[in-house]
């Protein structure tokens, strides 16, 4: 390895081989899974050693399994397990300002460009979160990690934008089979969520890569999905419409969760609480809960793996899915690194155990099996909280082996994320995007569009002209041909409007009157920050042909021309290099 920048770098010539041959992807990715099978072995122990140390386990226990915890350590580590992660988030906003990205949003926005620092980061905040007790899931860590470390892979090479933003679906896929025990699952979380589209030429490495990161981290250890729900039953034409109903609570069950942890955010940032103190505030909370139950702890693993669930009294699953719920938004609102993908097929399970349980009350006779409904629960809630119904079908699918419980599965994780994105339009990673400004919906690549401003677009040659100009002197000084039009300006260098030279130069234009009644576009300028979808809206908006473009430092002064022409055609070529991209990928 040479280094030519801060970054580590592949030699010149492998380089090259690699851009050159598309099979060198499939070792990348090979490698990429092997690197996220380990990662998610060494989280998975490190938050299981912090558990023993913590809370006094034995290993190979899980904590929300338990039956009973430690009233002072469920209320003491939570605690100060929080209180100790809002002060590394003080101290990091001053060492390292800038916030980290998840893969997600660098896919979206960056062409696949992640901080391997500050995946480690993010890895290590989502282990100690959910090692004190947070109910958070490792899965975002997981994939922070794995992803971070294929980008850097990908950088390290060189890889076009496309290869660069794969490696990172990649490290995803890699992590999510790891995980979940789940290859299918994996894979198709990358292509929904993390690089936003499928291409047959992007099945072999997203594949390879689920599948390597499956078998090294089932090396480790036995990692399945654990959802313990037993034998499933046979699923009838009538499970169909019925599981339609629940993807419809489990839509807006989903909706209320990802409005919950907002709401908590906001009333939390509105008590002016030190900031280290908002999630102790917050792991207190969860300790409380966890003296009534202590399967609110952690990410739900041992509580799915929690033998005959589905057996349990009515009273202590609904307590169950209520808690559970409570304490995932107030770890999130409170600061405490993690997802809510497991948090949410374990509040699933538990909640399709109960719809199946009331709807045989309200229709007695049917006798609904609870194990098939907690599967289709879990998958249609997951599905509106994370998105990605294939990946959810996938899950129920390698879980239990049953092609007619996909089925109902599939329906019912349709219903539910249309229902989520009609009435709220976001997954909870975009949605947590959202509330920062941006406006992306999923990884789809729209970093271009955004790198493509006003500024690298404008022409900067501006002519300009005192608005105070008589019409006369206007005409000598820009005859027709000369230029399309001028900027006016006034004493001060300010913009005030547009002159049309062919406008100054038509018959009806009386001599004798100044420049500043016939000026255009008055109020209407262009930004150079501006990307150019918003350059075109202000075009349609304004029906102009050609705008100035006037800093934004409060002088208002010109320092640039764009034509709509010309931002319409940088616009259809960068749009048909991207499709041509995707086409070479098929």
């Amino acid at each position: 390895m040479v280094t030519t920048s801060r970054y580590l770098e592949a030699p010149r010539r492998l380089r090259a081989f690699v851009r050159a041959h598309e099979s060198s992807l499939v070792i990348l990715a090979a490698l990429i899974g092997t690197i996220g099978g380990l990662a998610v072995a060494a989280m998975s122990a490190a938050v299981e050693v912090l558990h023993v140390l913590l809370f006094n386990l034995e290993m190979g226990d899980r904590l929300s399994s338990q039956f009973r915890i430690e009233p002072l350590r469920a209320l003491l580590v939570p605690s100060f397990g929080g209180l100790l992660l809002g002060a590394a988030f003080l101290l990091l906003q001053r060492v390292r300002p800038a916030r980290e990205i998840d893969p997600i949003e660098a896919n979206a926005l960056h062409g696949g460009r992640m901080s391997f620092r500050g995946s480690v980061i993010v890895a290590l905040q989502t282990v100690w979160s959910s090692g004190v007790g947070a109910s958070v899931g490792l899965e975002a860590g997981y994939t922070q990690l794995a992803s971070g470390l294929a980008a850097s892979l990908g950088r390290g090479f060189h890889l076009r934008r496309a290869d660069q933003r794969l490696m990172v679906g990649c490290g995803a896929a890699a992590a999510i089979a790891g995980a979940f025990g789940a290859p299918l699952a994996g894979a198709f979380y990358a292509f929904e969520l993390v690089i936003g589209g499928y291409t047959p030429a992007s099945l072999t490495p997203v594949g390879v890569a689920a599948v390597a990161g499956y078998f090294v981290a089932h090396a480790f250890t036995v990692l399945s999905l654990g959802v313990g729900v037993g034998p499933v039953g046979d699923v009838l034409g009538r499970d169909l419409a019925i599981a339609a109903l629940l993807g419809v609570l489990a839509a807006l069950v989903g909706i209320g969760i990802m409005r919950g942890v907002a709401l908590c955010e906001t009333l939390l940032s509105k008590t002016r609480l030190w900031p280290p103190l908002r999630p102790a505030l917050g792991g207190l909370c969860i300790g409380l809960l966890a003296l009534l139950t202590p399967q609110v702890m952690s990410s739900g693993h041992g509580a799915l793996h929690f033998a005959g669930f589905v057996s349990i009294p009515l009273g202590v699953v609904a307590t169950m899915f209520i808690l559970k719920a409570i304490a995932s938004v107030i770890s999130l609102g409170s600061g405490f690194r993690g997802g809510l993908f497991f948090a949410t097929l374990f509040m699933g399970a538990l909640g399709g155990h109960l719809f199946a349980a009331g709807f045989d009350t309200i229709w007695p006779g049917l006798d609904l099996s609870p194990n098939v409904y907690a599967i289709i629960g879990m998958s249609a809630l997951s599905a509106s909280v994370v998105g990605g119904p294939l990946t959810m079908s996938f899950i129920a699918l390698e879980s239990t082996g049953n092609l007619w419980l996909t089925t109902a599965v599939l329906l019912a994780v349709i219903i539910s994320t249309q229902i989520t994105r009609e009435l709220f339009g976001y997954s909870f990673a975009t949605w947590r995007l959202h509330l920062r400004g941006e406006t992306i919906r999923s990884a789809a690549d729209i970093g271009w569009i955004r790198d493509l401003t006003v500024r690298s677009l404008m022409r900067q040659d501006v002519a300009t002209v005192n608005a105070n100009t008589p019409i006369q002197q206007f005409r000598e000084q820009f005859p027709l041909g000369s230029k399309s039009q001028v900027v006016a300006i006034d004493a001060s260098g300010r913009y005030v409007g547009l002159a049309l030279v062919a406008d100054a130069h038509a018959p009806d234009t009386e001599a004798g009157k100044g420049l500043i009644d016939i000026l255009h576009y008055r109020d209407v300028v262009l930004h150079p920050a501006m990307n150019i979808q918003e350059a075109i809206a202000v075009f349609d908006a304004a029906e102009a042909e050609s705008l100035a473009v006037v800093d934004t430092d409060g002088e208002h002064r010109p320092i640039g021309l764009l034509t709509e022409a010309h931002a319409m055609r940088r616009y259809a070529e960068e749009s048909e290099q991207r499709r041509r991209e995707v086409i070479g990928d098929i």
